[in-house]
């Protein structure tokens, strides 16, 4: 019996770019994500059927959790943030296929997500606070701790990357030591945890890439506040 790989590899490259299997998947979450939500959305009805109400609560249950956290209309970021938690989850969760790798065990692609949420949370933050007060509460209250702000954005933004990366690919590991070692009946319920836990990953990047953009909108919220009072 083949080992499952563990770690990613080449399948092609273009010129100095190389193309690893991980990638190959990502690129099929994506193709299979766009396929299902057209499928999922082409037809929607008053009355809706089962797929069509499992959408309707996975955006209603965004819709409250944003609210909640968000001081400004959930729908700003619902898209996004929605997106992010669905691509994230898939991604985590294609590796119990069998021959297929978890896209998020290689630290590429982790980094990639990271560095999607820290673009977002400045365009968030541009769009909502505006260039001159964006750029102003760097350097706040000091100028002196512009350089620290920058560094507790890029070490939050890495910590992102490694957790997701550090979870799902220990989780990798484990699963196929049970397979080398009792073969499929024993990996069978840790299957069923690692569902668990790729579900909870994909929403602890999702919620902190939100904190982070509800941070500084409030924060702007908060300084408007207090020139009315």
């Amino acid at each position: 019996m083949k080992t499952p790989e563990m770690f990613p590899v080449e399948i092609f490259s273009i010129g100095p770019v190389v193309i690893k299997n991980t990638v190959i998947i990502t690129w099929f979450v994506m193709a299979f994500i766009i396929i299902a939500s057209y499928l999922i959305t082409r037809r929607l009805s008053i009355k809706p059927g089962v797929f069509q109400e499992i959408f309707e609560a996975i955006i209603e249950s965004a819709e409250k959790t944003i609210k909640d956290t968000l001081p400004v209309s959930p729908w700003t970021v619902i898209p996004f943030i929605t997106t992010l938690w669905i691509f994230i989850g898939a991604s985590n969760l294609i590796g119990l296929i069998p021959g297929f790798m978890t896209p998020t065990s290689d630290i590429n692609t982790t980094v990639a997500f990271a560095i999607i949420s820290y673009s977002m949370m400045h365009v968030f933050g541009l769009k909502t606070m505006g260039l001159k007060n964006y750029l102003k509460h760097y350097t706040e209250p000091s100028w002196i701790l512009l350089p620290i702000h920058f560094l507790a954005e890029l070490t939050r933004t890495i910590a992102l990357a490694i957790r997701l990366f550090g979870n799902m690919l220990s989780g990798d590991m484990i699963a196929i030591i049970l397979l080398g070692i009792a073969g499929f009946l024993v990996p069978i319920p840790f299957s069923l945890l690692h569902i668990v836990i790729g579900v909870i990953q994909a929403y602890i990047f999702g919620i902190l890439t939100l904190v982070f953009i509800a941070g500084g909108i409030r924060m702007e919220q908060n300084k408007h506040s207090s020139k009315e009072v």
